[in-house]
């Protein structure tokens, strides 16, 4: 019998004693953009956690929300790609990790001098994971978690693999038995071009597999006792899956995009991702992909949009690919 058959009630927040972990051993991808700075906090008790983006007062950013299961916190604001933001805040713990993006928000608040001028209130937007499927207690990224991590916040460092909002995330849920799903995390990867820089940072918690530049499924969807990863063509028409699945994407460049081009390049980029993602975008994911610009580099002086496109598509793959260890 699970642990969610029975009649008591999973420990959480409320009955739990939790700490904040901010300092994490392991791979981590190290990449040059002043103008970011990421913060990883954790609740080593669930294990769950989120992974906080941090920009300067310049940037904007473009959202596209995909799949039937999604849950976000300030997101129609950036619908056209016009939207002022300071942070993002992706978080394990379902609809209740949300509240880690109110820590966000209040700690920018208070490193503000707790000014609430117009121009000071923090624009911070947020999306979840479920990664209760893993663990046998409700616990979630709160409002403490989320201030943690934005402290923790420093550039050109991001913890890869089972980290921050990735911390329970697992994929390849799409076959059932014999196959079975795989931990999971979060995947960063880092492009330069002629002074555009393009960063993308993916939390991967999908019913869908992983799928290299081969064609080969590498995580998720294992016959542990063969070790045969078939691809979605090959297995058949399977059950419906489980649901609580989601993949929440961050693309962050430093070049000047107008409102239309931003959001046609978050298009873009997360339509390729189901290179990588086998399914993507199902009505079981909750699929969230944001497009920033920190506005530093002129779009006379950047890349051709179709060029940026393409290599924020690419690096996004990279990022993918990056979530788990192959070791």
């Amino acid at each position: 019998m699970s642990e969610q058959d029975t009649n008591e009630p999973m420990l959480s927040n409320d009955a739990l004693t939790l700490e904040p972990q901010t300092e994490f051993s392991g791979p981590r991808l190290t990449f040059d953009f002043p103008d970011l700075a990421i913060g990883v906090a954790e609740y080593a008790e669930g294990p769950t956690g989120c992974t906080v983006f941090s920009f300067g007062h310049s940037a904007v950013a473009a959202v596209d929300i995909r799949g039937g299961a999604h849950a976000t916190l300030y997101t129609e604001a950036l619908q056209n790609g016009e939207g002022k933001l300071d942070a993002i805040c992706l978080a394990g713990g379902s609809f209740y990790g949300l509240e880690a993006a109110t820590g966000v928000a209040a700690e920018l608040l208070a490193q503000r001098a707790y000014s609430p001028h117009w121009g000071n209130i923090a624009l911070v937007s947020g999306a979840i994971i479920y990664d209760y499927g893993p663990r046998a207690n409700a616990a979630y990224p709160d409002k403490a978690l989320g201030r943690a991590a934005l402290k923790a916040a420093r550039p050109g460092v991001f913890p890869l693999g089972p980290r921050g909002a990735g911390r329970s995330a697992t994929v390849g849920k799409w076959l059932q038995k014999p196959y079975q799903s795989e931990h999971a995390g979060q995947g960063g990867a880092f492009r330069e071009v002629e002074g555009v820089k393009v960063a993308v940072f993916t939390v991967v918690n999908a019913v869908g597999a992983i799928v290299d530049r081969q064609g080969r499924v590498v995580r998720g969807s294992l016959n542990p006792e063969t070790g045969e990863r078939p691809r979605v063509a090959d297995a058949g028409l399977p059950p419906p899956p489980p649901p609580g699945n989601t993949t929440l994407t961050v693309v962050v460049t430093n070049q000047i995009l107008s409102g239309w081009s931003l959001r046609q390049l978050a298009r873009h980029v997360h339509t390729s991702m189901a290179r990588a993602i086998e399914p993507l975008h199902t009505i079981s994911d909750g699929d969230v992909l944001y497009a920033v610009t920190t506005n530093a580099i002129p779009q006379a002086d950047g890349l051709n949009e179709y060029v940026l496109s393409v290599l924020a598509s690419e690096t996004a793959w990279d990022a993918v690919l990056a979530s788990f260890s192959r070791e």
